[in-house]
């Protein structure tokens, strides 16, 4: 896996890093993972977003797959409205197609 900030991740707690730490290794091994966890955003270009929950905290990390096995994650959050905040998507769209952009002119 390959992680492009460490910096929300850096800002948690140990028991949400360590709840982080669980769905990624889900991610990683488990062939279907459930919704709960990993759910795909429609009209997004396969763009993704990870649902964390921590006692009543919900985070949402977006990342994509590359060639179907590399998760690169892109931005996350920590979730206080029922709708996912549109300057975090927009965020996590242009990281993810910048990701493609350099990886092609390589």
């Amino acid at each position: 896996m390959k992680i492009i900030s460490f910096e929300f991740y850096q800002k948690q707690d140990d028991k949400v890093k360590d709840k982080i730490k669980y769905v990624l290794e889900l991610i990683k091994q488990v062939e279907k993972v459930p919704e709960k966890f990993l759910k795909h955003l429609t009209g997004t270009n396969g763009l993704y977003e990870i649902r964390i929950e921590y006692k009543s905290n919900i985070y949402r990390i977006f990342c994509c797959f590359d060639k179907g096995k590399l998760v690169v994650l892109f931005n996350g959050f920590q979730k206080k409205t029922q709708k996912t905040p549109k300057n975090e998507l927009d965020k996590a769209l242009i990281l993810m197609n910048n990701y493609f952009q350099q990886k092609n002119e390589l």
